[in-house]
């Protein structure tokens, strides 16, 4: 019985350890998955990959994006729709990069803090903060790609929207500024940042349209 008893005591010690164990070990294939993709490179590659990487590469798609929403809804609803795209954005890159970040502290793969920059494939010189868990970039490509999903509700434009969403994402895993867990947790905080985005975007179009029709 006193056996029993310590080992009762001791039941949630040991699953913590095992939960740390399983930690460690998604870690390191966080790493080894990184210097696969990493390693994979190619100056063409590299100069394809900034510019996927690149912000303001995509300022065309957004002008094009924008254009088809006012086509397909009007003005009005438009204007709406950009709200809802910035409150999703910004929930993305503010919960990812204000908290995230500081909260985890994990250092990018090229920091000099991890001993191995120079392992590393680093193009342009470009790291980037000191943190990268979790990734911006995806969270902020995958909170879009999950809005306009929901808008155009389309076949052929959803894998055209996540696979944007993915390239971005891989392009941070082969620049050498994210893990490959840290675009996988971005781009999951981004779907949510997205949905709820999208579904306050939707609650000020129909009381746009309640009021309206009164």
């Amino acid at each position: 019985d006193g056996l029993s008893s310590i080992r009762s005591y001791l039941a949630p010690l040991h699953h913590l350890l095992s939960s740390l164990d399983m930690l460690e070990t998604l870690i390191e294939w966080d790493k080894s998955l990184f210097i696969l993709i990493n390693s994979a490179n190619h100056p063409l590659m590299d100069s394809f990959m900034w510019l996927v990487s690149s912000k303001t590469a995509w300022i065309p798609a957004y002008i094009l994006l924008t254009w088809l929403m006012y086509v397909r809804v009007g003005l009005v609803k438009t204007l709406w729709l950009l709200v809802g795209v910035a409150i999703a954005i910004t929930i993305a890159d503010q919960f990812t990069s204000s908290f995230m970040k500081p909260f985890f502290e994990r250092y990018r793969p090229c920091r000099p803090e991890n001993g191995w920059e120079y392992v590393v494939h680093i193009v342009n010189n470009k790291c980037g903060g000191e943190y990268g868990f979790a990734s911006s970039h995806a969270a902020n490509f995958f909170a879009l790609a999950i809005f306009l999903n929901r808008f155009f509700n389309k076949r052929l434009t959803s894998i055209i929207f996540f696979a944007v969403a993915a390239l971005v994402a891989y392009s941070r895993v082969y620049l050498g500024v994210h893990y490959p867990g840290d675009v996988l947790v971005g781009a999951t905080v981004g779907l949510c940042a997205g949905m709820i985005g999208y579904e306050l975007a939707q609650l000020l179009i129909n009381r746009l349209v309640a009021k309206e029709s009164r």
